[in-house]
């Protein structure tokens, strides 16, 4: 409290004790003294002048001076109690104003939180809605394009039935037109051999006429021929008779045979005309016959013509009756263009209120990336506040990590011992651990599943590597069973870059960041050192005589010594510190310290680390424009596992290890314990390893646990006490960390305070 006040008061200097002046106007009564304290500030070396203050008189007889003195000392001792008694008036307003913002700012914190958890639901149900609303429009529309599918396909059938039917009809009526073509040229070829079979049957009468004429004539003939045969014969028989008068009737013979050969000639003049008239009538019959067949093949047609007329009527009728289909189609067609249209209005409705839909989704998904950004700031925000809250409290911050399962593990029962509320107010700070049985759930600052990569895990924490870089102390450990991860969690697998550890990551960032910092002014100068604990006794791991560190022969070597000064800072004696400039010095320190760290084999792990490993940097930076000056320290801690020694089977060497490591995380829980209820004695020296951490337990660091899990349920009660552990960590309060600024120390030495 004593030092140069922040307010920016008057401050005066004290007057000597025995001079003439006052420490405020000598016309200022003694009542007056609060205004004038009011107006005083007091130094460190005004209060120490005024303390050791001595009385000085010239008489020391001349009590009536030195009462006076005595007075005027007393006077001052009054001003300075009473800006005493006003400055802790005002630090205890301040503290208690600082209260009300906090718990204000706690209540706005919660407020927020519920507001955007409220928000978050509405959101969710809002979204849950819209999606539900652009499921069942997708579908109406999906509806909607097959129905108009559906009837693009059943017009364009429609359209080619429409087409083939134009085309049949044009095709029928060419048919048609031809066929009564056809017909025509058929009633009139009918029409010609009806006449023709008139006529021939006119003349076939007229045959018939002349052939019984001609047999009638030819009758005659015969009778006529028979008559002259009869007269022949008579004339022959007369021939006879008269042969006698053959002479005398001599002339007569000759012109009787005369007469006979005429009738001889003219006998064969009519055969010749029988037999051509024969041979007419038999080419009569045969034009006749030919006619008679013109006259079937023609009657015949005229029946294919009647058939095709008849043909024609029922093409006529048929094509009638598409006609009519043509024009049900045409009407079809139509009432298929009036729905085809309607669809497309009705589509462009739907596509309307789709894309309105859709505007809407998109400004909803806007307000939701709104809500999520918002969300997301207020969970920086609720994380710096609670940040702040615990630097208030002086709590130590817990973070758990289970590491996922190895090919190693026997458990074939994975993923059923430790599980994940999925809730928006326990996500990524609750697990729950199940036990034969009984469920355990667990609240931690956060909580990283087993997915979780090197990278998330480091940018929780990089915020606390800043703040070493800020001036002040940070302290970072792991602790868990042997096997659960810590080594990997803090140095990583040097073989991959993605699996870098805290400490590479950590000390990438604060190289990085003041060498961007150099622009503000800044000049930063950073100390290492490494050692461990193990069995009890110290080791410095990047010493040179890195073996004069160990036990030789019975004979002890090089022994260390942890010593606290008055700031807070803790010194280890004869512990080499390397000044180092860049991050590839700092791996190359920690490559020779993991080689010379202490490993074993064991039961549960095959690479058991057997001792503490403390990491320690010490960072003082000063700029040169505001000759201001920071101190940090940042530890860095890789305890080792506890194990059973019913799992480990440890014998030997590895039991002296076992049992001092169990030993020296006993005391750290006995430590803890002790804080969590505010004993008044801490039992810091019961090991090493808690006297070395006293300033990270007790004083005033930013500390923070990581607490680190295996998955196996052959591992689960081991799991479930750092669990516990980790709870009563949790509830520790330290006290407030404090900055270390304008300190300047002529001693190099690190501190791990």
């Amino acid at each position: 409290m004593v030092g140069s006040a922040s307010n920016g008061r008057l401050r005066l200097a004290f007057s000597p004790v025995n001079g003439s002046q006052d420490l405020s106007p000598s016309s200022t009564p003694a009542n007056n003294a609060d205004s004038e304290c009011g107006a005083v500030e007091f130094t460190r070396e005004d209060v120490e002048a005024l303390v050791s203050e001595k009385m000085k008189s010239k008489n020391k007889f001349n009590y009536k001076e030195r009462c006076e003195n005595m007075m005027e000392y007393i006077k001052r001792l009054r001003l300075c109690i009473r800006w005493f008694l006003e400055l802790e008036g005002e630090y205890a307003f301040e503290q208690e104003k600082l209260r009300c913002a906090l718990e204000l700012t706690e209540r706005r914190c919660y407020e927020m939180e519920a507001a955007l958890k409220n928000k978050d639901e509405e959101m969710n149900l809002v979204i849950l809605e819209l999606r539900k609303s652009l499921g069942s429009l997708q579908e109406n529309l999906l509806k909607e394009e097959s129905e108009k599918k559906a009837a693009k396909d059943s017009l364009s059938k429609e359209k080619e039935v429409r087409i083939s039917i134009e085309r049949s009809k044009a095709s029928l009526s060419e048919e048609l037109d031809k066929a009564q073509a056809e017909l025509d040229g058929a009633n009139q070829r009918i029409a010609s051999i009806n006449d023709m079979y008139t006529r021939l049957q006119e003349y076939n009468s007229s045959l018939q006429l002349y052939n019984s004429k001609l047999q009638t004539d030819l009758s005659a003939a015969h009778e006529t021929i028979k008559h002259r045969e009869k007269e022949r014969l008579d004339m022959v028989e007369d021939l006879h008779t008269l042969r006698g008068q053959h002479k005398s009737l001599q002339d007569q013979l000759t012109s009787s045979i005369a007469s006979q050969e005429g009738a001889m000639k003219q006998k064969d003049d009519l055969l010749n005309e029988v037999a051509c008239l024969r041979m007419e009538l038999h080419q009569i019959k045969d034009d006749r016959d030919q006619y008679q067949r013109q006259a079937q093949s023609l009657a015949d047609e005229v029946s294919k013509y009647k058939e095709l007329a008849t043909n024609s009527s029922e093409l006529e009728e048929k094509c009638l009756s598409q006609g009519n289909q043509i024009q049900i189609l045409h009407d079809q067609l139509a009432v298929a263009e009036r729905k085809l249209q309607m669809s497309d209005m009705s589509a462009l409705e739907t596509r309307n209120e789709f894309e309105g839909q859709k505007k809407l989704i998109n400004e909803l998904h806007k307000c939701l990336e709104d809500a999520e950004f918002k969300l997301v700031e207020g969970e920086k925000l609720r994380k710096k506040l609670h940040n702040t809250i615990l630097e208030l409290k002086g709590n130590i911050r817990v973070f758990c990590r289970v590491r996922p399962h190895l090919p190693d593990d026997n458990s074939s029962n994975h993923g059923k011992v430790f599980s994940y509320p999925t809730l928006p107010e326990c996500l990524g700070r609750n697990i729950d651990m199940t036990q034969n049985g009984q469920k355990h759930s667990f609240i931690f600052d956060k909580v990283f599943t087993p997915d979780a990569s090197q990278d998330e895990v480091f940018i929780e924490i990089s915020q606390l590597v800043q703040s070493a870089l800020d001036g002040y102390k940070v302290c970072i450990f792991a602790y868990g069973q042997t096997g659960s991860g810590k080594t990997y969690t803090m140095m990583g697998n040097p073989g991959q870059l993605d699996e870098k550890g805290l400490i590479p990551r950590s000390l990438e960032q604060i190289f990085q960041t003041t060498q961007a910092l150099q622009r503000q002014g800044w000049r930063y100068e950073m100390q290492v050192s490494m050692l461990e604990i193990y069995n009890e006794t110290i080791r410095d791991l990047i010493s040179i005589n890195w073996d004069s560190s160990r036990t030789e022969n019975g004979v002890a070597g090089k022994q260390y010594m942890i010593k606290h000064d008055a700031n807070g800072n803790t010194q280890v004696s004869d512990l080499t510190i390397v000044d180092v400039r860049s991050s590839k010095e700092v791996s190359f320190l920690l490559d020779r310290a993991a080689h010379s760290r202490s490993v074993g084999k064991t039961q549960m792990n095959e690479q058991s680390s057997r001792s503490h490993f403390v990491f320690t940097m010490r960072i003082t930076g000063v700029n040169e424009s505001t000759e201001q000056q920071v101190q940090g320290v940042l530890n860095l801690i890789d305890l080792a596992g506890s194990e059973r020694l019913s799992k480990s089977g440890s014998t030997g060497d590895r039991l002296k290890e076992t049992q001092a490591i169990n030993k020296s995380l006993s005391s750290l829980a006995d430590v803890i314990f002790a804080l969590a209820k505010k004993e008044d004695h801490v039992p810091f020296r019961n090991s090493k390893l808690t006297y070395l951490l006293q300033p990270c337990l007790g004083g005033d660091s930013k500390t923070l646990m990581f607490v680190n899990l295996s998955p196996e349920p052959y591992s689960a009660g081991e799991s479930l006490c750092s669990l516990r552990f980790a709870a009563r960590v949790n509830a520790c309060e330290i006290g407030t960390p404090r900055r270390q600024l304008n300190i300047r120390t002529s001693d190099s030495r690190l501190s791990y305070g």
